[in-house]
């Protein structure tokens, strides 16, 4: 190639002199050359550009690999560190779990004083469900994506003033992914499962079975229950009497809890829809020892029985002090929450009390009378103490469930979503737990019907065997 420069020196012709007309003979020798020049410039030019191109075509591939490979990873919200895009999202957040960190449960249940027979049998049903839920008692407690599952227990105290402490004390470790409780309704109602609620935590009962918990005006969101709901219990009550026993009038005592007041009420509307006549509805005050003149006063109506839903502490007192101002005419009848054995030495004989039927739980039969009670009795050294283990064991296993289908790791951290939990536990249909097939309707019943019983005491004991049972189920 002839550069310009040298054409000119070969030449003798001077670059100034290129403004003047160029003679033909300079013109046809020049312009070819500068031709090839631009021609050069521009072949070099387009290499360049395509060799650009190239580049560029190379690193969108390699980004929309890298696109395609953390789309892969991340399809069930996880990422390669750092919170998922759920805990954003969720209301709540997520509770995070760092890796060699524990997953905390809680529970808050009446593990002290005289109901304590109440929340240790659920607080039993719990342990069991958390040893068990790798298919084995080995005394170990199940993981879950490499964490250990343990349990923080705090007591309700059977009341509203020990469910707010029990449910502060809770909500103020963010560790904790649900609680398992409360043991009575008015330790929940209004108090934890407002407390928990609003920070996002799950509350699901084994024995709360006030009316108001799962009511439309009245639930919390946060709140589910596994035990049955008291219209049940009150019309299977209802039937016992005016069905079985052949009454035809009857009174009713409850202490101003939820659970006790509900359940009179449920009774007595369900008694009177029968054709039955309610003599008069009564209130005690916890704490009472002397029930002379509400009982008088009942007496003076002449009821043929006599229904008090109430608790161990009073209800011991009030059974000896009824049989002696009723007499043996009247048919003396209570509930679950009387079931402890402080209550049948004090009830002696000629008292029924009604609850779930232990008897013939409508789920796995077969898990509970071959596995779980042989274990109950080998570890806590007894027969079961109240009607709710099992009502634990399966609130349980649904929160266990529902972790395992929500929590998200992340680098190493476990991420549960705490709004996502509780929908997770709202959506739990057909599972077969011990009392049944479980399914939790839009107010947090999980137990869509129940076998309602009715036993007797005889000599100090409850029965065995119930003397009335009847299946009902919420509409």
């Amino acid at each position: 190639m002839v550069r310009l420069e040298t054409w000119l020196g070969t030449h003798n012709v001077s670059r100034a002199s290129l403004h003047s007309p160029i003679p033909a003979r300079l013109r046809q020798q020049l312009w070819p050359q500068e031709r090839k020049l631009e021609r050069n410039r521009l072949l070099m030019k387009l290499k360049n550009y395509r060799g650009l191109m190239a580049l560029l075509v190379v690193l969108a591939l390699v980004a929309a690999a890298c696109g395609s490979s953390d789309s892969d990873g991340d399809s069930d919200g996880s990422t390669n560190g750092g919170p998922p895009a759920v805990c954003a999202s969720d209301a709540f957040g997520c509770v995070e779990v760092a890796s060699g960190d524990p997953i905390k449960i809680g529970s808050l249940l009446v593990t002290t004083g005289p109901n304590s027979s109440l929340g240790l049998d659920s607080q039993y049903g719990i342990e069991m469900a958390l040893d068990y839920a790798d298919g084995t008692f080995d005394d170990t407690n199940i993981t879950i994506q490499g964490h250990d599952v343990v349990l923080v227990p705090e007591d309700d105290g059977c009341s509203a003033e020990g469910g707010t402490a029990g449910a502060n004390k809770l909500a103020a470790d963010t560790q904790i992914v649900a609680v398992i409780g409360t043991s009575c309704s008015s330790a929940a109602l209004g108090t934890a499962d407002k407390i928990l609620g609003d920070k996002g935590v799950t509350l699901i009962s084994p024995s709360n079975t006030s009316p108001a918990l799962t009511a439309e005006a009245t639930r919390n969101p946060f709140y589910f229950r596994t035990a049955h709901n008291d219209t049940l219990q009150g019309a299977a009550v209802a039937e016992f009497a005016y069905n079985f026993e052949g009454v035809k009038t009857a009174a009713t005592i409850h202490d101003g809890s939820p659970y006790a007041e509900g359940l009179a009420n449920a009774f007595a509307a369900s008694f009177e829809a029968l054709g039955g006549t309610i003599t008069s509805q009564d209130a005690i005050q916890v704490g009472d020892t002397d029930f002379s003149g509400v009982l008088a006063s009942i007496q003076a109506e002449s009821p043929e029985l006599l229904y008090f839903p109430i608790f161990v502490g009073e209800g011991s007192l009030l059974v000896q002090q009824a049989k002696t101002t009723l007499g043996d005419s009247v048919v003396l009848t209570g509930s679950d929450g009387l079931w402890s054995d402080d209550f049948y030495a004090a009830a002696g004989d000629g008292v029924f009390l009604s609850g779930p039927d232990v008897s013939a739980f409508a789920g796995d039969a077969a898990l509970y009378k071959d596995i779980f009670l042989p274990r109950y009795a080998e570890k806590y050294g007894s027969e079961p103490l109240s009607a709710f283990h099992a009502h634990a064991w399966d609130a349980a296993n649904i929160v266990l469930g529902a972790i395992e289908k929500v929590a998200v790791d992340s680098g190493g951290t476990l991420y549960i979503p705490r709004s996502g939990l509780r929908d997770a536990i709202a959506a739990t249909s057909g599972y077969t737990g011990i009392t049944g097939t479980l399914s939790c309707n839009g107010n947090g019943d999980c137990q869509p019907s129940a076998t309602i019983a009715v036993f007797e005491i005889v000599g100090g004991k409850q029965a065995a065997d119930p003397v009335f049972s009847v299946v009902k189920s919420l509409e």
